[in-house]
């Protein structure tokens, strides 16, 4: 059962409010509450608990090392996403989604390498040989992939998950997570179809304070994920510091053991030394004291 102090908070930030009645999709129905004034009403509780088992996937996934693409592009989401995938360190788009992002993330890549060498170019002074034309035309192409690409310049493989704002929107994102299995983690409204979603996070995907309130507690998972991943690389790094450590003591202990004498006469007497020794009867010990006496 979700906490009463999380479902007001969600209350308070308006995540509770659909579409209009005629514009639903009817797969939504088991998240719908009721209907008010031609408005579908958001069932909370369960809205609460979805969120909780999207957060507990997404922190899993981020403590794997994968990373999780934020995609917004409509207008009130952007400065948000923006924002809060920044905080955890995560890519995002919030410009136009460039169609094979995914599906074709090779050619991606290849545009990202283009900004990486224009850089190149400014830094090493190569920019400043050419004429003011195609500075001014390399200027604008740098400008355009940081619009679209920017924020995915470290991304070098494919992400382990996508969140999305307003799945109806984005739905060539979605079709590319699909076509490639990529796990969908989405605010889905009451004009979407939740089934398309692996974790669908039932919600007013247009108020901006409703989507902050959501990619608050999104971002927070992520970021704990993170630190998991940090703590468990310190204490393997900690694990493996010890077994060195205690490789080097036995190395030292077993230099401190004595070593062989390379000189002839020594060897000779540890030669002789090891030897058997052939011991006396009793009575030719007898004997042999009686003649030492006489």
């Amino acid at each position: 059962m979700a906490d009463n102090k999380e479902v007001k908070s969600l209350l308070d930030a308006g995540v509770h409010f659909g579409h209009l009645t005629r514009k639903w999709n009817p797969n939504m129905a088991p998240y719908i509450y009721m209907e008010r004034n031609g408005i579908h009403i958001i069932n909370l509780y369960k809205t609460a608990a979805k969120l909780d088992e999207a957060n507990e996937a997404l922190k899993k996934i981020a403590a794997s090392g994968r990373k999780i693409l934020f995609v917004a592009t409509k207008k009130q989401a952007k400065d948000i996403v923006s924002e809060k995938a920044t905080e955890a360190k995560m890519p995002y788009i919030t410009e136009r989604w460039p169609g094979g992002m995914l599906t074709n993330f090779v050619t991606i890549r290849r545009a990202v390498k283009k900004m990486a060498s224009i850089d190149r170019m400014k830094q090493d002074g190569t920019f400043n040989t050419l004429s003011k034309k195609e500075r001014l035309q390399v200027d604008r192409l740098r400008a355009k992939l940081e619009k679209n690409l920017g924020s995915i310049s470290d991304m070098s493989r494919l992400p382990g998950a996508l969140f999305i704002v307003d799945t109806t929107r984005e739905h060539i994102a979605v079709k590319e997570a699909q076509k490639l299995n990529i796990p969908i983690f989405a605010m889905v409204d009451t004009n979407s179809d939740p089934r398309e979603i692996d974790f669908p996070i039932p919600s007013n995907d247009d108020a901006s304070k409703s989507i902050e309130k959501i990619l608050s507690k999104v971002s927070e998972a992520v970021i704990e994920g993170l630190a998991e991943r940090k703590a468990g690389k310190e204490k393997s790094e900690e694990e493996k510091a010890a077994k060195k450590a205690k490789k080097e003591a036995k190395a030292k202990k077993a230099e401190k053991k004595e070593v062989p004498s390379k000189d002839k006469e020594d060897k000779k007497a540890m030669k002789e030394a090891k030897k058997p020794v052939k011991l006396e009867s009793k009575e030719e010990t007898l004997e042999k004291a009686t003649k030492e006496e006489e």
